[in-house]
């Protein structure tokens, strides 16, 4: 009985120890359903839209993620090629929100656009050569 509880306890933290490194490839940001539903809540908070802009913000950011996902197979490992092909994803799918925005919350959300682009770029320059995070 003992042994059994034992091999039942590694099991359970071999589950779980996998799962809290992100299991199923599901990669830093979780799946691309998790990762648009938690960008549609961050800009409904910074820009207060109604529920009607939540759900076409949400159709938007979903296919964003469809389309991230199969430019990171079409590249066959060209990162320059991919990085292109996504900023220009990211640009049609910003174009795309922009068009359901009133004229404040179109401030608001280039100040956001803004405030994103100088966290990734300090984040990329905190960053050793490797792409290692400098300690």
């Amino acid at each position: 009985m003992k042994k059994l509880l034992i091999i039942c306890g590694l099991l359970f933290s071999t589950i779980t120890f996998a799962n809290a490194q992100g299991g199923q490839g599901q990669g830093r940001g979780g799946t691309p359903e998790e990762r648009a539903k938690r960008q549609t809540e961050q800009l409904a908070e910074k820009l207060k839209l109604t529920e009607d802009q939540k759900a076409k913000v949400a159709v938007i950011y979903a296919e964003q993620g469809a389309s991230m996902a199969k430019l990171r197979e079409e590249a066959k490992g060209d990162r320059a090629a991919m990085m292109a092909s996504m900023a220009k994803a990211n640009e049609e799918s910003n174009a795309k929100i922009t068009a359901l925005l009133n004229d404040d919350q179109k401030k608001a959300f280039e100040i956001w656009k803004e405030e994103r682009k100088e966290m990734m770029k300090k984040r990329m320059e905190s960053r050793g050569q490797g792409g290692e995070a400098k300690q």
